[in-house]
């Protein structure tokens, strides 16, 4: 196996290679595969969206609830031959996901193995990443569409990888299931580094993540009902009573307060738990500053009061050092993906 050697790199290089090459890193969160024809049923028992439609050879993204209804986890769901995938988004240890998944009934018609042996994921985005995809497939890459899986060439004789088209960051994403995952991930780096991409940390990742709205991967759920995380999306309100937690469900108002991006100058450090302030008034919290690896701004996720969640406002609070700070509420992706306007060719 050819070992591929990485250079130091920091959080706003890692940010950068993101948002103009491509940037590859390993996937830590627990795999969980289930078998059997009754594999669906009993992912229905607890994903908010039904498995119905749900077609072979694909991905989509599906959220599973705790019994009080507040959100657990974010999940990846693949479909892959006979088997079923399940991958967190949002941080969960292996412990935590067998106590969840162990609290349903497993019917002779399921096997869930938690963390196989000998399988892992490695993940490659940016806006060329679609070129080092196109080296493991024999077919134009375009035709792997978002949210499709396809069995890919192995690194290694005897082994078993597919390759599927699904993203974190707002740019070109693909995730490679490997159960060969070591020699998988220094393929996939060896091929990142020739289009000039390189290995990612998690600060810069977790950066280009939050701008592309999804700052709950890194950030977690801190307690967040449904509508204050504003999930709500990732509901199907038309299955509430059929699936864990949903009992617990309220559909969001107008009036609840929610999860908000928002920018301050760079430099500016606001801890976790610091109040927004409208006018001298306490209107929402700081919960999560994302890594400050983009020196153009600092971005805040904070759960504000109705209705200063809107877009464009100018707001404040009082950063770590005591002093007073701007705040401006944005809409969210924050940053136009190159991704938009690269074309897969």
């Amino acid at each position: 196996m050819t070992t591929t050697t990485l250079t130091t790199s920091t959080p706003t290089a890692d940010y950068a290679t993101l948002r103009t090459t491509v940037g590859a890193y390993r996937v830590t969160a627990p795999l969980v595969r289930l078998t059997g024809d009754d594999r669906l049923t009993f992912l229905d028992g607890f994903l908010a969206k039904s498995a119905d439609y749900v077609e072979p050879d694909t991905v989509r993204e599906a959220l599973a609830l705790n019994e009080d209804g507040t959100p657990f986890a974010i999940l990846l769901h693949f479909e892959i031959g006979d088997e079923s995938w399940l991958l967190p988004r949002t941080a969960v240890t292996a412990t935590e996901l067998a106590a969840y998944l162990g609290q349903f009934d497993v019917s002779s018609g399921v096997t869930v193995e938690i963390s196989p042996e000998g399988w892992g994921a490695t993940a490659f985005e940016g806006p060329v990443a679609w070129s080092v995809a196109a080296g493991f497939v024999d077919f134009d890459i375009s035709g792997l569409t978002l949210h499709a899986v396809t069995e890919v060439k192995p690194s290694t004789a005897g082994a078993t990888a597919h390759l599927a088209r699904v993203g974190t960051t707002g740019e070109y994403g693909y995730l490679l299931l490997s159960d060969t995952p070591e020699a998988a991930y220094e393929a996939v780096l060896a091929a990142v580094v020739e289009q000039g991409g390189a290995e990612v940390g998690g600060e810069g990742l977790a950066r280009v993540q939050a701008e592309a709205g999804m700052g709950v991967y890194g950030a977690g759920f801190g307690g967040l009902s449904i509508a204050g995380a504003d999930l709500a999306w990732m509901i199907d309100w038309n299955r509430t009573g059929e699936f864990h937690g949903s009992d617990g469900l309220a559909a969001p108002t107008e009036e609840d307060a929610r999860l908000t991006a928002l920018v301050a100058p760079a430099g500016s450090a606001f801890a976790a738990g610091a109040p927004v302030l409208a006018g001298g008034r306490q209107v929402g919290t700081v919960l999560h500053r994302a890594p400050a690896a983009n020196p153009a701004e600092e971005l805040l996720l904070a759960l504000l009061d109705a209705p200063f969640w809107v877009p464009g406002l100018e707001l404040t609070a009082v950063d770590g050092s005591g002093a007073g700070r701007p705040l401006r509420t944005v809409s969210l992706p924050r940053v136009v993906a190159r991704s938009l306007t690269t074309k897969i060719a």
